[in-house]
């Protein structure tokens, strides 16, 4: 019996399993290679074409599943915020985490307000402060109502500490991208450059003085985005057959077992889903996606069943980072 190793007893063996293992880990590095430097390609190559990403869909209520009231255009690789409600800058990274790499956080760079309501606003100083830090190469453009000017000085004077030392501390950061330049806007077109044209629109919202909804039109799409509103003849007249209807809706079961009040506040500052129903079907869209959507005492499944029952063309109760 011979106690050589095998490699000395059948040295052709061995040999032919060395240049086997050779030719699989080269194979695998090759491999390795390619999909890394795939990879890396697809992080780095911007995006064509119009997305609709919904970064959050909730209201006022604090509901753990539903992010405050933000939506980002995203048209080749550049992104638009509309509205920062809480969460904005988390939801915006972990829809780059899924791909939309345009929603990267230094990429946060613009931002349209429909109106001030907290829920919709409650996310700015993260918008303004977190992309900073994180390296946003230059200003937050910001556009929205009168009132904009005064409740970014102020943020930006409550963070004024933060922001000192962080550019003038151990970290150096840029100062330019703590600049935040305010636009207060009237109806019209608000926004344009090679991607996407942006027209401004007023809405009724109860008290509020002004409360815009946004139209957005692109290469490829056109999505218009109520903002909390009202019933308005002006969404009607801006989709006109658009691509994609963003609205907001509350449940009628739901508000029926509210105060007098209450129901009284609803009607006035936002949509029920029986008058969407009816708006829907003058405005036309291609998709009407539900977003600040308020059950109230009711469900979601119930608020989607009152609007199916009355309009028949495409709807989806959207969800946070859904994308269109």
């Amino acid at each position: 019996m011979s106690f050589l190793p095998c490699s000395m007893r059948r040295p052709h063996i061995a040999a032919s399993y060395g240049l086997r293992f050779v030719a699989t880990a080269s194979f695998l590095l090759l491999a390795f290679m390619v999909s890394t430097t795939a990879r890396v390609n697809a992080q780095q190559a911007p995006q064509k074409g119009t997305q609709v990403v919904l970064l959050g869909t909730g209201n006022p209520s604090p509901d753990p599943d539903r992010a405050g009231p933000a939506v980002a255009i995203v048209v080749n690789g550049s992104a638009y915020l509309v509205d920062m409600g809480a969460g904005v800058v988390r939801r915006a990274t972990a829809a780059a985490r899924k791909g939309v790499t345009a929603l990267g956080v230094r990429n946060l760079k613009i931002a349209f307000v429909t109106h001030l309501h907290s829920d919709h606003t409650i996310g700015y100083p993260d918008l303004i402060t977190t992309p900073a830090i994180m390296g946003r190469g230059g200003p937050l453009e910001i556009y929205g109502p009168k009132g904009l000017k005064a409740m970014t000085d102020n943020i930006l004077k409550a963070f004024s500490a933060d922001i000192d030392i962080r550019l003038n501390g151990l970290e150096h950061g840029n100062p330019e991208a703590y600049k935040v330049n305010v636009h207060e806007i009237e109806p019209g077109v608000v926004y344009k450059d090679a991607n996407v044209t942006v027209k401004a629109f007023l809405v009724p919202h109860g008290s509020w003085p002004q409360a815009f909804g946004y139209r957005f039109e692109t290469a490829d799409r056109t999505i218009v985005i109520s903002g909390d509103t009202a019933p308005s003849q002006s969404v009607i007249d801006n989709c006109n057959g658009c691509d994609i209807l963003l609205h907001e809706v509350y449940s009628v079961a739901g508000v029926s077992k509210r105060t007098a009040d209450e129901q009284k506040y609803f009607a006035n500052f936002h949509t029920s889903t029986y008058e969407l129903a009816e708006l829907a079907a003058k405005a036309r869209p291609k998709l009407l996606v539900l977003y600040h959507q308020m059950p109230l005492t009711s469900t979601f499944e119930v608020l989607l069943k009152e609007l199916q029952d009355r309009y028949k063309g495409k709807v989806i109760s959207g969800s946070d980072l859904d994308i269109f």
